[in-house]
């Protein structure tokens, strides 16, 4: 079993038992996301990969951040270092892969490092979302929409911008998108 196939496991098994304590059905929380009812019996047997929108979606439904429903050590609980074989993995669906390279719960900060295939993006449509984004792009190309309006950033752009306007972030190029992410709470 790959590290992204033991991610999803892990995030199946933490909505369910969120849906589960809050007595919410899968039609419930299908009703409060837009996610089909099969979509999320999928998501919670780990036999599905889901876009950011839509992780962040069904987080949302349940009260939750979408990092919750990962399993990871919070970087702030030790070391001020955290190894690669420590960091968080998610294959998130649609080209997607996130590697969260720190998590601080109590300031409210992750950072982390994403990658896009060509065609690869952050879900099928745009999303919202309490917090903010800083994004740097570290190789290849993205075209990030912010309010319906695109962006297309190069190598060493940056981009920042509140969450809870509309946006989705795709990759335009011919090849491989590396970019250094860093999402605020609001609290």
């Amino acid at each position: 079993m790959t590290n992204a196939e033991q991610t999803m496991l892990v995030v199946g098994a933490r909505i369910r038992a969120i849906r589960s304590r809050q007595q919410l059905t899968l039609r419930d929380v299908a009703e409060r996301t837009g996610v089909s009812v099969s979509m999320l019996s999928m998501l919670e047997r780990g036999v599905s990969t889901a876009s950011v929108g839509t992780l962040v979606a069904v987080a949302s439904a349940l009260g939750v951040h979408m990092y919750d429903l990962f399993a990871h050590r919070d970087s702030a609980d030790g070391s001020p270092v955290t190894r690669l074989d420590e960091q968080t993995v998610v294959r998130m669906g649609e080209g997607t892969t996130r590697r969260v390279a720190h998590h601080d719960s109590a300031a409210g900060v992750e950072l982390a490092v994403n990658e896009y295939e060509p065609g690869g993006a952050s879900g099928p449509s745009a999303t919202h979302h309490d917090g903010r984004e800083f994004g740097v792009l570290i190789s290849g190309r993205l075209t990030i929409e912010v309010d319906g309006q695109s962006h297309t950033l190069e190598p060493g752009d940056a981009i920042a911008y509140s969450s809870d306007r509309p946006h989705r972030i795709a990759n335009t190029g011919e090849e491989r998108a590396v970019a250094v992410w860093v999402n605020l709470d609001d609290s």
